[in-house]
């Protein structure tokens, strides 16, 4: 045993030399650079109090919430409420639509703010270019509840503006809300105008960052706008395309409940229904707490598992992933 003892000194020694030297290393940099750790320290809180910190309360979906006994006293049911989420005969139809309105936004917005920024690089009348950029980015800064008022005003049956204007051409009004089957394109192509323009500044900024040298070869080989942008731009910005894809199917399942809630009415219900709007009217207004949270947690286990697959599969593929 004295002979294993005497062994282990010398590695034991070295460790506490390593460890001296990482606490030296640490406070050196510390003091040197402690502005930097100091503009750190504020998102850091927000981070641990508001983000990691309520993540502990999501226990809450394997109990039983008692309001006098709180979180943490409320007795465990264990998968209970997973078992009557899952059991319920609407569980398939939220799926879906949950499903269908995020692939649809998915497939047809992802691609527009790529487009945009493509197509905004290439102009060289800077005023117009201005001018592009300021009507696709103004509607970003509008209000949920603005826009939904914006839509159906614009989609208003009688006075409604596209039903004005069909009606002018001899075509008869549309209950353009009241119809189930145009539910979910109108969201999506209002959803797109509302946010194109801003998701094509990460794009236009990825573009700024192209070497400029590689422009004046294909300039002096005649390359064509087309062939630039096919052969320079798009491999420039792919690694930013891919990871913004990985984002955005990561977040597949959590649909924006506000705008959804408020288009919502109970002719297009049957297509409306998402699992937000769900939660927030069984889980929420009946003060059904635990079930609210067991299908927050199973909202957030699906988004977890769809971006580590992703991002797994984009890594093997183009060798650019989020880690």
């Amino acid at each position: 045993m004295a002979v294993a003892t005497t062994y282990n000194q010398p590695y034991r020694k070295r460790y506490h030399i390593l460890s001296d030297c990482r606490r030296e290393h640490v406070k050196k940099s510390f003091i040197k650079h402690w502005q930097l750790y100091l503009i750190v320290i504020p998102p850091s809180l927000f981070f641990l109090i508001f983000k990691y910190y309520p993540m502990l309360n999501a226990v809450l979906a394997f109990k039983d919430y008692n309001v006098t006994k709180g979180i943490w006293g409320s007795p465990w049911v264990g998968f209970k409420h997973f078992e009557l989420f899952f059991e319920n005969p609407i569980f398939w139809t939220l799926m879906k639509n949950t499903l269908l309105i995020s692939g649809y936004l998915l497939l047809a917005g992802f691609p527009i703010p790529i487009l945009l920024a493509l197509a905004l690089n290439e102009i060289r009348n800077g005023k117009f270019k201005r001018f592009v950029q300021l009507v696709s980015f103004a509607p970003y800064f509008i209000s949920t509840v603005v826009m939904v008022s914006i839509i159906m005003l614009f989609l208003a049956p009688r006075l409604g503006f596209v039903n004005v204007a069909m009606n002018y051409f001899g075509m008869d009004s549309i209950n353009f809300l009241g119809q189930p089957g145009m539910f979910r394109s109108i969201y999506v192509w209002s959803d797109i105008w509302q946010t194109a323009g801003y998701s094509a500044v990460i794009f236009l900024a990825a573009l700024a960052g192209v070497d400029p040298s590689l422009y004046e070869a294909a300039k002096v080989d005649g390359a064509s706008r087309f062939q630039k942008i096919r052969h320079i731009d798009l491999p420039g910005i792919l690694p930013t395309i891919t990871i913004i894809f990985i984002l955005n199917v990561g977040s597949v399942m959590s649909l924006g409940f506000e705008k959804i809630y408020l288009l919502q009415n109970p002719l297009n219900k049957i297509n409306s229904e998402i699992i937000a709007t769900y939660v927030y009217q069984i889980g929420l207004l009946n003060a059904n707490y635990s079930f609210a949270t067991a299908v927050g947690l199973f909202n957030s286990c699906i988004n977890l598992i769809l971006l580590v697959v992703v991002n797994r599969v984009a890594k093997r593929l183009s060798n650019t992933s989020i880690w």
